[in-house]
């Protein structure tokens, strides 16, 4: 009788210890859970989408502002933006995971939220593969791997498609421009550079210093890219782009290569990333073909 009762015991034990997740986050940080998150509250957009890609989006209880993507996100509590958030809000809701981003939010943000006895998750996210790894991280920590694993791997098999469609092909220079007033572009530690290596690119700034540098005019006519691709604020082209059109010496200019990636399929840390890699990178063909 006794054994049975000790087996039974350990028994109870291993199953316990069996249901705890344990994740490292981008700090080097591990977390523990003893069971699913049920109440997560998400402090980024991409955060926001990588959820709901996981198969989590119901446990879901606030976002941040922009969080547009998918639809459902609409209807959110919002909690401040990922550059300024409500704590009281957030506490008010007794989320029992937050969801939050390194560069965006910065460090105080999380430690904060630790400091008032919540359980934070932080990413930063520089490749795409670090994309595929937050969705199955996010599947884990919500109890949803059964959703995340095969859309993850899914957008894995397109990313290895793209991988093989492009590997090898004639390099060429790429100016991505963010923004024009200031002028800004980002560097090659950026997920965007990485985009543009996948289509065989060389970002012409990726020994930058800064994550998302603002240089002026004359340091892009010096190094003359093949072409300028840029992104902006919404859906459309922006007005901005076509400013280029007065340096008639520019290379890109020249060949009538100034092209348009809209900015939330190709600077936001998501799945749709694919959708904008496939955009660039038939952009770059253009390049390549005239070049022939």
């Amino acid at each position: 009788m006794r054994f049975a009762l000790l087996i039974t015991a350990m028994f109870a034990v291993f199953s316990v210890h069996a249901k705890v997740i344990e994740v490292v986050d981008a700090r080097g940080k591990t977390l523990r859970l003893q069971q699913p998150a049920e109440r997560i509250v998400a402090l980024a957009p991409h955060i926001v989408e990588n959820v709901y890609s996981a198969g989590a989006g119901p446990k879901l209880v606030a976002a941040v502002s922009y969080s547009d993507y998918p639809a459902e996100a609409q209807a959110l509590p919002q909690v401040g933006s990922y550059k300024a958030v409500n704590y009281e809000a957030i506490l008010a809701l007794k989320p029992d995971l937050v969801l939050g981003w390194a560069s965006g939010n910065g460090p105080e943000v999380a430690r904060q939220l630790e400091r008032l006895g919540l359980t934070v998750y932080v990413d930063e996210l520089r490749t795409m593969d670090d994309i595929a790894a937050e969705v199955r991280t996010i599947g884990q920590l919500a109890g949803t791997s059964s959703v995340a694993e095969p859309k993850v791997s899914q957008w894995q098999q397109r990313l290895e498609q793209l991988k093989q469609a492009y590997h090898g092909a004639e390099a060429v220079t790429v100016f991505y421009q963010v923004w024009n007033d200031p002028l800004q572009t980002l560097n090659g530690e950026h997920l965007v550079s990485d985009v543009i290596r996948l289509c065989g690119g060389e970002n012409i700034f990726a020994d930058a210093i800064s994550l998302a540098p603002k240089i002026n005019i004359e340091s892009v006519l010096a190094r003359d890219p093949d072409t300028i691709i840029a992104s902006g604020m919404g859906e459309q082209r922006p007005e901005w782009l076509e400013e280029w059109k007065q340096y008639t010496a520019l290379s890109a200019v020249k060949n009538q290569h100034l092209y348009f990636v809209p900015p939330d399929i190709i600077q936001r840390h998501t799945l749709r990333i694919l959708d904008g890699a496939d955009t660039m990178c038939r952009q770059l063909d253009k390049v390549r073909a005239k070049s022939k």
